[in-house]
């Protein structure tokens, strides 16, 4: 009998009495080489999604507060070490350190609490005929009206214009000589008004401008509010015997509630901020709110001190007073939401 030979060695004896370990095929090899690299390829693919569905969502958001960071925690932060300190604009990197002088200056200035006034009186004179006119404006297209669609675009157009152009249309029909609301006026037997020039009369022109731009975005919001309500409620209502008048005095005011808070406290924070349209209301020298400061907001005091006198640790410390009183609205309407809701 001949000895068995493989193919690929020598000839082996049987006799032997040594073991012979066996030897993989090419075939076997060729057979566990893939499978051992599917399996990596498998382990990598396991690993990345488990990666990806944990880390992914962090990374998706990191653009927002990396910009957030940049410029809205940064510039805060960095306003408030300014308010600590006497900085000119013309320097801006020396810095004396002052501590709280340029806070205790404020409640000593008269043109802050000058403007600090002149800020509420605007606010009030825009917030409540606007959010009155748009509550109006929403209970009626909340009716089926013919052009609807078209109604609804069109009150938002306000909006959606610059307030630079819609500033410059109201400083031509408030002009003194050549307005159109002063031909009005004259044509029913009124004089003509000054209006730039006059406390009141400026504070209202200003006030006019906030209204027309915000009246529609306030409508809309109290529109979407009221086609939540219930319609149950006023079939109910109806049923009882309510007009349309006293259904939206009793069912509609109180399921809007939440919502008119809100666009009060949106409102608040607007008129607090106001700036560009009293700034291009008053022309030429706009950052002084008038020759006799009459129609000046807190942001144009902030503009003035930091980029007409130089002072941006004064500008710094308006600023962060404005922060506080925006605090202060924010803790108001956390208070009365709290009670709204313990009522319901």
């Amino acid at each position: 009998m001949r000895p068995y030979t493989d193919q690929s060695g020598p000839a082996a004896s049987p006799s032997s009495g040594d073991a012979v370990p066996d030897r993989p095929t090419a075939a076997a090899v060729a057979v566990e080489r893939p499978v051992a690299a599917g399996d990596r390829r498998r382990k990598w693919r396991s690993r990345r999604y488990r990666w990806d569905t944990k880390y992914s969502p962090y990374a998706f958001v990191a653009p927002f507060f990396v910009f957030f960071a940049a410029f809205g925690v940064f510039p805060l932060l960095y306003t408030g070490w300014s308010s600590l300190h006497r900085v000119s604009l013309s320097a801006p990197n020396d810095m004396e350190w002052v501590g709280l002088h340029n806070y205790t200056r404020l409640l000593e200035d008269e043109f802050f609490w000058n403007a600090l006034r002149n800020t509420f009186t605007i606010g009030v004179l825009s917030t409540v005929p606007q959010l009155l006119m748009a509550l109006g404006i929403a209970h009626l297209l909340n009716y089926r009206l013919r052009a609807s669609a078209f109604f609804r675009v069109a009150i938002l157009t306000p909006y959606a214009t610059s307030v630079a152009a819609a500033t410059l249309v109201f400083v031509l029909l408030f002009g003194r000589d050549y307005g159109m609301i002063n031909w009005a006026l004259e044509g029913v037997g009124l004089g003509k008004v000054d209006w730039q020039s006059g406390t009141l009369s400026s504070q209202v022109a200003v006030s006019t401008i906030v209204i027309w731009r915000w009246t529609g975005y306030n409508a809309l919001i109290y529109l979407a509010a009221m086609q939540a309500v219930p319609n149950d409620l006023y079939e109910s209502a109806a049923l009882d015997g309510a007009t349309r008048w006293q259904q939206f005095l009793h069912v509609t005011i109180p399921s809007l509630r939440p919502t008119i808070l809100f666009t009060v406290v949106v409102s608040t924070i607007g008129a607090t901020q106001l700036f560009g349209e009293p700034l291009l209301f008053g022309g030429a020298g706009g950052q002084k709110g008038g020759a006799s400061h009459q129609f000046q907001t807190l942001g144009l005091y902030l503009y003035e001190q930091g980029w007409f006198n130089f002072h941006l640790g004064r500008a710094s410390a308006i600023a962060w007073a404005m922060f506080l009183i925006l605090l202060i609205v924010a803790g108001v309407h956390l208070l009365i939401a709290r009670r709204l809701r313990k009522s319901q």
